[in-house]
């Protein structure tokens, strides 16, 4: 599984990277989202839909990420604005 964090500008940058059933690898990844979310992004896992259309499912908890998700792509949350 891979985290990548969308930075404008520069696209997705590699935070963590790790196989969820190494449990020290699963240890660092969960630690890596919790950072992520506590810096106030939100996390997102890339889904294909039917008829190739591509969808996000929203995850709030790394047990929220299905266990066959390749990766979770992190956002900054949107600015409220005037």
């Amino acid at each position: 599984m891979r985290f990548l964090r969308m930075k404008p500008g520069h696209g997705e940058i590699l935070i963590a990277e790790g196989d969820v059933d190494v449990p020290e690898q699963h240890e660092e990844l969960v630690e890596a989202f919790r950072a992520q979310l506590d810096a106030g992004m939100w996390a997102a896992v890339p889904r294909a839909a039917a008829g190739g259309r591509r969808e996000a499912q929203m995850v709030s908890s790394f047990d929220d990420v299905p266990l066959d998700a390749d990766r979770v792509i992190f956002f900054p949350r949107a600015a409220g604005g005037r």
